[in-house]
């Protein structure tokens, strides 16, 4: 069977360092960092008092105050993101066959703030049981795609993919496996989350996950350095248009990437932690390349998922090594997170818009907040250290690893006709 070839014809971002793609990539290729105290809720009582939390998003001037309140915000970020996707692609569905056109969606979570409130109220009155109507159908994490295909009535393949940090990797392989395969058109992608209220800080506290660099927030999250001490939250959305080269050409639609392949693996070995030999990552990467029929000679890039954990950036490095051999010094490594946070089930999608727009720009966004080399790292791989580099990116690779053991790798390749 002869596969179809897949392609990216529109990008939407609401990050914590951009609320448009184009203010995203500029952060990225600056090297803004996202992190500041937290606004939204009172921290005086958390280990950790700051995130990379969305700015100026306001879900009443885009929603309507009465729809936003039906809405939580992991859902408010996915439509706002794919607002922006679907003007960027210049998609208009009356002349579509929207039968075709599906809607893969990645959360980790899924509404949590509204889980929180509906609970907490609940714990303060007297027993009886006022939730309200729409505490379920806010809160369940299939609701984003749900709410994507009702609002441009799409009617192809829909669903969520929940796989930790791994997530909207996972929505991204999915979509193109559908698309390959011929089974739709068109489908929009990515992942959103919204975890900066007090349950999400206060569950990340206490498995001692997150960072708890109060004096100094805005270079908390801190990839490879050799002082980095867990991950700085993020939150919003990435949106993805992939669509079918053909029907892409038909419609002449501008073309940023190919995407040519994905790889899943799961470590099987513990709850939160990875492997310690990398070996599930390791494998994931391997797989996306052999789907690519690539080799590691042919990558030029990949942006890791490089949380600044202790010991989850020394298993990432020790897996590319094992993956790449010694095409790994002539790679460029670098983790946006240093500048986003982790956006946990959006991180594959943000994530994945950076390789895209490397690729485009030819331009590798950096890894910031850089001070102490680690020992444990060979000094010879290309962490593209607090500034971006400039060279021609052909093929970008992008890394998401999950709790649970869940990994999942997607590559992109400059788009030739």
């Amino acid at each position: 069977m002869e596969f179809k070839r897949v392609v990216v014809t529109g990008l939407g971002a609401l990050t914590p360092i951009g609320n448009t793609v184009a203010d995203y990539w500029n952060g990225l290729i600056n090297g803004v960092s996202g992190a500041a105290f937290i606004k939204s809720f009172d921290v005086t009582n958390f280990k950790t008092k700051f995130a990379c939390e969305v700015k100026g998003f306001d879900a009443d001037g885009f929603l309507g105050r009465k729809d936003a309140r039906k809405l939580d915000p992991f859902v408010q970020y996915a439509l706002f993101s794919t607002e922006e996707a679907v003007k960027d692609a210049g998609l208009d569905f009356e002349k579509l066959d929207t039968s075709r056109i599906g809607v893969i969606w990645g959360s980790g979570i899924g509404g949590l703030k509204t889980f929180l409130d509906e609970v907490v109220n609940f714990a303060k009155g007297d027993g009886t049981p006022k939730f309200n109507p729409f505490f379920i159908p806010k809160m369940i994490a299939d609701i984003a795609p749900g709410h994507i295909s009702i609002k441009y009535g799409l009617r192809g393949p829909n669903f969520t993919t929940v796989s930790a940090c791994a997530s909207s990797n996972n929505s991204l392989i999915d979509a193109f496996n559908y698309l390959r395969l011929g089974k739709a058109n068109m489908f929009i992608t990515g992942g959103s989350e919204a975890i900066i209220n007090e349950a999400g800080i206060g569950g990340f506290n206490a498995m001692h996950a997150l960072s708890t660099r109060n004096d100094d927030p805005a270079t908390a999250s801190r990839p490879f350095d050799l002082d980095r001490d867990g991950f700085v939250a993020g939150e919003g959305a990435g949106t993805i248009i992939l669509e079918e080269l053909e029907h892409a050409k038909a419609r002449g639609a501008k073309i940023y990437a190919e995407m040519i392949g994905g790889g899943m693996s799961a470590d099987a070995y513990h709850m939160t932690a990875p492997h310690p030999e990398g070996l599930g990552a390791c494998l994931v990467m391997k797989a996306a390349l052999e789907d690519a029929g690539l080799t590691p000679a042919d990558v030029d890039y990949v942006n890791v998922h490089g949380t600044s954990t202790p010991i989850g950036d020394p298993q990432e490095v020790k897996a590319i090594t094992d993956a790449f051999g010694d095409r790994i010094y002539d790679i460029n490594i670098s983790s946006t997170k240093s500048m986003t946070g982790h956006l946990l089930g959006a991180a594959g999608a943000v994530e994945a818009i950076a390789a895209i727009l490397a690729i485009k720009n030819d331009i590798i966004p950096p890894t910031i907040n850089h001070f102490t080399d680690d020992p444990a790292f060979d000094p010879k791989i290309n962490f593209t250290f607090n500034k971006a580099q400039q060279r021609v990116v052909n093929v970008a690779q992008s890394n998401g690893f999950g709790f649970g053991g869940h990994n999942a790798s997607v590559i992109f390749r400059k788009y030739q006709d």
